[in-house]
């Protein structure tokens, strides 16, 4: 793909011929936009001490959508050309039809950059990032006579978009993410355990060649390994979680951020829906949705309808404030949009989505919220989950764990799982600590199919009466 900066008014199509079509397309509509990217990245990934894959792809192509009330007609193509898009323009106008609808107004223009221009992919000749990898092996391996396998997978993506709106605002965004991965396996008398971690951002793929990060990465990958070598089965029951700071946001995410969503509560299928200004967290409780933390995974300086990315407090000390919103969604439900406009790519329309959710500090100590633990489990890591949106259940296995009586740390547990819902979980907050951190760098969230970068981050919490699943008998 062509290293020159994406241009597509430019290299393809003339702007004001462009502008005429959407025009055509989005009269007598409520919303409407051209949205041009160009896209490549690159992932590499070593197992066991060889380079299994090297892949490149890139892709470029437009979408154009036109929206009049709840209907959307949107067209894409890999093609950007005039032809393409007075196609793409036909199809999407039907949503339209005899219009009637008021063109709504353009998003605030803005200037503010959350993270450079430059191609991560081009932050590192791709012998060094090869050699990189191999080190990574040979360092693990040497860490501990234990580690009998090694897995280590880096990428890096560039995506490049414009936006070009019919009132005539023109929107350019350049977004750059970084993402190291390690995992490693030991094995201890028959028995084998795995730990993994990752890290990354928007910014350059170079940060994660320095020896000191992936160093560090390496050696959390081997203590979770080790500690889940002498993990013990987890008990089974209604019980306390404590659940430590930064990755464990990933269940606030799922459980509750979702649930958040515009198009979800305006469509009533949240469990949140209907609930504004009442209470729906234990006091204390603030969580807010922040795409303008600079270099961040899920922080866009703009979203992909163009608005400014913003900071939107969703619960504010357990009131619940505020949603997530794209355009649509925000313009039938009659407040102003948050930011939270986003597609995975040119193929796909925008929708309501997080950026980066974080549930803010509270006052109690942390060492003092696991010291008040009489009978239950301190969770600090997590796999993967299922939460139903309509009523917020969800259930999570924890990747590390451990046994708390008496407000003393016991034994490690393998095979715990939380078993619960949003909304309750929320109310039976007791503790929310002074220890707010974000995760490293390594969430990308699904919905309806779209898979997007986004953060999590959370204080030390105190959940009460958590369903635990465990095998312990």
């Amino acid at each position: 793909m062509d290293s020159a900066p994406f241009r597509p008014f430019e290299t393809h199509l003339d702007e004001g011929r462009a502008l005429a079509l959407l025009r055509a397309a989005t009269a007598g509509a409520d919303d409407g936009e051209l949205f041009l990217e160009r896209t490549a990245s690159e992932t590499l990934v070593l197992d066991d001490g060889r380079i299994r894959s090297a892949t490149y792809d890139a892709a470029e192509g437009f979408g154009l959508r036109a929206v009049r009330g709840e209907a959307t007609g949107y067209a894409h193509s890999t093609e950007i050309s005039e032809a393409a898009l007075a196609r793409a323009a036909e199809t999407a106008r039907l949503a339209v039809g005899d219009g009637g609808g008021t063109l709504a107004l353009p998003p605030a223009a803005t200037n503010r950059r959350l993270y450079g221009d430059a191609n991560p992919i081009a932050g590192a000749p791709f012998a060094a990032k090869v050699d990189a990898l191999r080190e990574i092996d040979a360092f693990a391996r040497a860490l501990d006579r234990r580690v009998v396998q090694v897995s280590a997978t880096l990428s890096a993506t560039h995506q490049e978009v414009q936006i070009l709106r019919p009132e005539g605002l023109h929107v350019a965004d350049t977004r750059p993410l970084a993402r190291l991965n390690v995992s490693v396996i030991v094995e201890e008398n028959g028995r084998r355990e795995q730990g993994g971690t990752g890290g990354g951002g928007r910014h350059g793929i170079e940060l994660l060649l320095d020896p000191e990060r992936w160093q560090a990465m390496v050696r959390e990958a081997l203590r979770i390994a080790l500690v889940n070598l002498r993990a013990e089965p987890a008990p089974a029951g209604v019980m306390d979680v404590v659940l430590g700071p930064g990755w464990p946001g990933i269940l606030l995410h799922e459980a509750v951020g979702h649930g958040l969503e515009g198009d979800f509560n305006r469509k009533r299928t949240s469990a949140f829906a209907g609930l504004l200004g009442r209470r729906v967290a234990a006091p204390g409780v603030t969580v807010v949705d922040d795409g303008t933390i600079e270099g961040r995974r899920g922080s866009i300086s703009v979203d992909d309808e163009g608005t400014p990315s913003g900071r939107t407090v969703l619960i504010e000390d357990g009131i619940l404030a505020g949603f997530l919103q794209d355009r649509q969604n925000a313009r039938l439900m009659g407040v102003a949009p948050t930011g939270n406009g986003r597609r995975q790519s040119f193929a796909h329309a925008p929708m309501p989505r997080m950026t980066n959710t974080v549930m803010l500090s509270g006052d109690a100590d942390p060492e003092s919220i696991v010291a008040g633990l009489a009978d239950g489990i301190y969770a600090v890591g997590f796999g993967g989950g299922q939460v139903d949106i309509t009523n917020g259940k969800f259930v999570f296995s924890c990747t590390e764990a451990y046994r708390v009586r008496n407000g003393r740390v016991g034994a490690p547990l393998k095979g715990a799982t939380l078993i619960g819902d949003g909304p309750t979980a929320l109310l039976n907050v007791r503790a929310v600590g002074n220890d707010m951190a974000l995760d490293p760098g390594i969430g990308t969230c699904g919905k309806a199919g779209q898979w997007v970068p986004v953060g999590v981050g959370q204080p030390t919490l105190m959940i009460g009466g958590l369903t635990v699943g465990g095998s312990a008998a």
